[in-house]
């Protein structure tokens, strides 16, 4: 099944595509877990939402500067 909009949609110029599916995961456990708290049956899949989340600009990939950068 394809996300709409796709990863690369959303993903800016040196996002790393790692930390932005760590992120969707992220606030899809957040989503699921707040639907379920409040006895709300959702009709759409929550990494759906929270793809969407991420896309409409309600939630930004912050990334730490030593991504990628080996420790010493």
């Amino acid at each position: 099944m394809m996300l709409k909009p796709s990863m690369s949609q959303i993903l800016k110029e040196g996002e790393s595509y790692y930390s932005l599916v760590v992120a969707v995961a992220k606030r899809a456990r957040e989503i699921a877990e707040e639907a379920e708290n409040n006895n709300v049956i959702l009709i759409e899949k929550p990494v759906q939402l929270a793809v969407e989340d991420f896309a409409n600009g309600k939630c930004k990939l912050i990334e730490s500067d030593k991504i990628g950068v080996p420790e010493e």
